[in-house]
């Protein structure tokens, strides 16, 4: 058998270790190829559309090829680690450390080899699937059809080998030369009763406390000035989270009789306390990534919805026209008549108010809109909104339902805004909220009585709104996308809007996406390589348990209970530090962002809890097979 065979064959019969390192990887290959696929389409080229998408593209290829890189080389020192008892036994039949160096070089570039191949082979394969499927999302009217992507090809397969190349080149620093009696008994040798400093695992607490609660309690722009200062202390907080604070709590379930005598719960904990020491930097690693995948997809998924909804929030009317210049009345019925020709043209029914605003001099001097009531009635009847109701001499203030951040020492509306034509000052008497009069600051309306004694208005303007009742959803975007196009400054079409801000967001919400699964399920790889690196030890420990009278009901239970705490522990505190970052984002725009949340952390709680039932099984059978 020659050196490569020894090579080859012994990547084979380690399949277990190598397997999650392999999957990853080809994983990495097939995203990055994917967005190789999209940005080098000729739909794309040819066109010249969408230049934001391609940029991020090419942005989101360098942040996952970037990634892959620390990805690969964190595994592969896991893997070093791991096989230090190999590593060993090989000295001891007379390979040297220079051939063990060359073998895990061989390895490397072997599976990387076939990882690359492999993926760049599955992303061809569902290319026309991936292709409808962003086609749909990045919400363009050309078709992405199927091509054969040589240049994804060539760049996806150059870039990879040449990223497994440097890392199989790396490899020496992990193989630093090791006494022969450390490398056998590197897997065995007596580690010392976990311990953990109670200042420490109090300042824990503090941090993690006091991080959370601010971002909790700010409001508005306050939620920008407190995030750098927040992530800090969260971060910090979760790294003694990990180190301190778990270990202190074991300690303390351990010291309690009642628990620790309790059925299989001195092997669970005795083991569990270990493991947490062991892993704490791989438990904070994967907290911390799983925690900006979270956060990042639903501060995008968010966004786009507050924009969506906050946007028809502000105005509920279909379409809105307001003309400023209200010496040319007849552009203005030419404007309003080609909205109406349009609507018909299109078989869209709506309905329509056609009023006048007004602006008056304010006592500050400042100007002042005021609307009579019955104005403001017939807005409101036109969205569905109760009429408001005023007596001769009443005026209230309004204030617009929705602001694009909420802000603080906001100026609360003057009691006596204005004077009538005979000097008196109307005073206010209530403050209501509402969208009736949309994309308008504080305003008053007052009684038809009291509006005809205020004195002449500085300016009026006409406004009209229409209010769809019939018609499909694609005739109202192509009507609003016709009327936005030759009078840009005066229409506003809702739905029009609302499909830009999607188109827009299309392409960063679908990178985010693939980014965030990127890291998420390197996060739960780097968890893998943890649980199987102790499964030589398990399995020799359970063997000698299970002698003593364990039995296979009770193994499954502790094996269970103990890859539940290493899998669910730091993804529990990356959706605890997620939801409190999402909540702080609602604060920021005042807008509930809960459905949005609730869809993003329990879609990624999902994924691992069926990665989770995975590799429960398969861990279970394997120790079960060396009892």
């Amino acid at each position: 058998m020659t050196f490569r065979q020894f090579v080859l064959n012994n990547v084979l019969r380690n399949k277990r270790l190598y397997a999650a390192y392999f999957l990853s990887s080809l994983f990495t290959v097939m995203v990055f190829f994917t967005f190789a696929i999209f940005a080098f389409h000729p739909t794309f080229q040819e066109a010249g559309m969408n230049k934001e998408a391609l940029v991020g593209m090419g942005a989101a290829g360098g942040i996952i090829y970037i990634f892959s890189f620390f990805f690969v080389l964190y595994s592969m020192g896991s893997f070093l680690q791991s096989r230090k008892k190999e590593f060993g036994l090989l000295m001891m039949h007379g390979m040297s450390i220079r051939q063990i160096r060359f073998m895990t070089f061989l390895e490397n570039i072997l599976i990387g080899f076939f990882a690359t191949m492999i993926g760049i082979g599955l992303g061809t394969l569902f290319a026309k699937a991936i292709l409808l499927i962003g086609e749909s999302v990045l919400i363009i009217e050309e078709s992405l059809y199927f091509y054969l992507p040589i240049w994804p090809i060539v760049i996806t397969f150059g870039s990879f080998m040449a990223l497994f190349l440097v890392i199989s080149i790396l490899v020496p620093f992990f193989l630093r030369s090791k006494k022969l009696a450390e490398l056998i008994k590197g897997d065995v040798q007596p580690k010392d009763e976990p311990k953990a400093s109670l200042l420490l695992t109090a300042f824990a607490v503090i941090l993690l406390a006091g991080g959370y609660i601010v971002a909790l309690l700010a409001k508005g722009a306050m939620v920008i000035y407190v995030m750098i200062p927040v992530i800090v202390v969260v971060t910090i907080g979760t790294y003694l989270l990990f180190t301190q604070l778990s270990v202190y709590v074991i300690r303390f379930l351990k010291r309690r009789k009642s628990i620790f005598w309790k059925k299989t719960n001195m092997i669970l904990l005795s083991d569990v306390a270990f493991r947490m020491k062991d892993n704490a930097r791989t438990f904070f690693m994967v907290a911390i990534i799983s925690t900006v995948a979270f956060s990042a997809i639903g501060t995008l998924f968010g966004f786009q919805t507050y924009l969506t909804g906050g946007m028809k929030e502000a105005s509920p009317y279909t379409f809105t026209y307001t003309e400023y210049n209200q010496d040319e009345p007849n552009e203005t019925d030419a404007n309003a008549e080609m909205m109406d020709s349009l609507l018909e043209e299109k078989n869209v029914e709506a309905n329509k108010v056609d009023v006048s605003l007004y602006l008056f001099e304010g006592v500050t001097g400042d100007s002042v809109s005021i609307t009579d009531a019955s104005t403001y009635n017939a807005l409101a009847e036109l969205n569905g909104k109760e009429p408001i109701h005023l007596e001769k001499d009443e005026m209230v203030a309004v204030e617009e339902s929705f602001v694009m951040i909420e802000e603080y020492g906001k100026e609360q509306p003057l009691d006596q805004p204005v004077e009538l034509a005979n000097g008196e000052r109307p005073t206010v008497n209530q403050t209501i909220d509402s969208n009736v009069l949309p994309f308008m600051e504080e305003h008053y309306v007052v009684s038809d009585e009291l509006f005809e004694q205020l004195s002449e208005p500085v300016r009026h303007e006409r406004f009209i709104a229409w209010n769809a009742t019939s018609g499909s959803n694609q005739d109202i975007i192509d009507v609003g996308e016709q009327v936005n196009n030759e009078v840009p400054q005066s229409f506003q079409a809702i739905d029009y809007l609302e499909y830009s801000i999607n188109k827009m967001f299309g392409p960063i919400l679908f990178i985010g996406l693939f980014i965030g699964l990127v890291f998420f399920v390197s996060a739960g790889s780097f968890l893998y390589f943890r649980l199987y690196s102790d499964l030589d030890e398990d399995q020799r420990k359970f063997a000698s348990i299970a002698k003593m009278g364990l039995t296979t009901k009770e193994l499954k239970k502790v094996l269970t209970r103990q890859t539940a705490i290493l899998f669910f522990a730091p993804i529990i505190v990356a959706l605890i530090h997620g939801a409190v970052a999402l909540t702080a984002l609602s604060h920021l725009f005042d807008y509930n962002l809960t459905l949005q949340s609730s869809l993003v952390l329990g879609c990624f709680l999902l994924i691992q809890i069926v990665y989770f039932l995975i590799v429960r099984y398969v861990y279970i059978k394997q120790v079960k097979n060396a009892l």
